[in-house]
């Protein structure tokens, strides 16, 4: 159960891994994939007797047989067979995406982006497709040297078939531990340790189990404390509006319809795009 639990954790890396693997994986099937057995030894006519070293006659009802192998034969021990690497490929295809986000700077880039948004005062400006759009470039920015990591210390030597599959997994989630043990509070890894019933657990020995959920609640505190703080300055704009509003009598004049503009401007005027981008950057250092 431990080791099912670990390669689903695990999936995104794996699905990753293998991905890139693929011409690996081509070259392994095509060394054991179909072979057709015909038999070898030539026609012979009724009135010619069959010679004493012919081989035996197919029946007329299976003129030849078809063989398909993907048990990977020949690989080292350890390794995964070829066809169990395709089902786990195909069953990790539509959970990768989103367990690769969980595991990044994903989380932490869209929510703080969609909060600017939303203290703006303009919910479909800029669209879904660009927030997202933006966050994950941000994150492939952000994560480049722990992909590159993984790229050398375990897509490749996996490539050069210098290692098995299941040392390429537990080689690329260690860059991806100690991206999230960075970002994690100890608080968070504490409480789920205690709930998973660990003692006295080293760091370097911290399951991912227990690191991924404790990453995602962290990255999700610290992205709305950072939201918070965003909306402060746009809120004193909504308090003065509303004050003047009220003073010149104007009380059916929508406070929003004039504290748009002023946050805008003011938005614009100290560049906020630049700085909501930077403080993002800067507090994943």
């Amino acid at each position: 159960m431990n080791a099912l639990f670990r390669l689903i954790l695990s999936g995104s890396v794996a699905a990753v891994v293998l991905c890139v693997a693929a011409p690996s994986l081509r070259a392994q099937a095509s060394a054991t994939g179909a072979k057709v057995l015909t038999p070898e030894a030539p026609v012979q006519s009724l009135t010619d007797p069959a010679p004493a070293t012919s081989a035996p006659a197919a029946k007329s009802g299976d003129p030849f047989r078809l063989n398909i192998g993907l048990e990977g034969s020949g690989q080292a021990g350890g390794q995964v067979s070829v066809a169990v690497q395709i089902v786990i490929v195909m069953t990790l295809l539509s959970v990768a995406p989103s367990i690769v986000l969980l595991m990044t700077s994903f989380t932490r880039i869209v929510i703080v982006l969609g909060f600017v948004r939303t203290a703006l005062g303009t919910p479909s400006a800029p669209s879904n497709q660009i927030i997202v759009g933006l966050s994950l470039f941000l994150t492939f920015f952000l994560m480049g040297p722990v992909f590159d990591r993984v790229q050398k210390e375990a897509v490749s030597p996996y490539l050069a078939n210098r290692i098995t599959s299941i040392e390429a997994i537990d080689r690329a989630s260690v860059p991806l531990k100690e991206f999230m043990l960075k970002q994690t509070r100890t608080r968070d890894l504490e409480y789920f340790l205690e709930l998973g019933g660990f003692g006295p657990t080293a760091v370097k020995d911290l399951p991912m189990r227990v690191v991924i959920p404790a990453f995602v609640i962290s990255e999700l505190q610290t992205s709305f404390q950072m939201g918070f703080l965003l909306f402060l300055p746009f809120l004193v704009i909504d308090f003065l509006v509303s004050s003047v509003l009220m003073a010149l009598g104007m009380m059916m004049m929508p406070p929003t319809v004039v504290a748009l503009p002023l946050k805008l401007l003011l938005f614009v005027l100290v560049d906020g795009w630049h700085l909501v981008v930077k403080s993002l950057v800067q507090s994943f250092a």
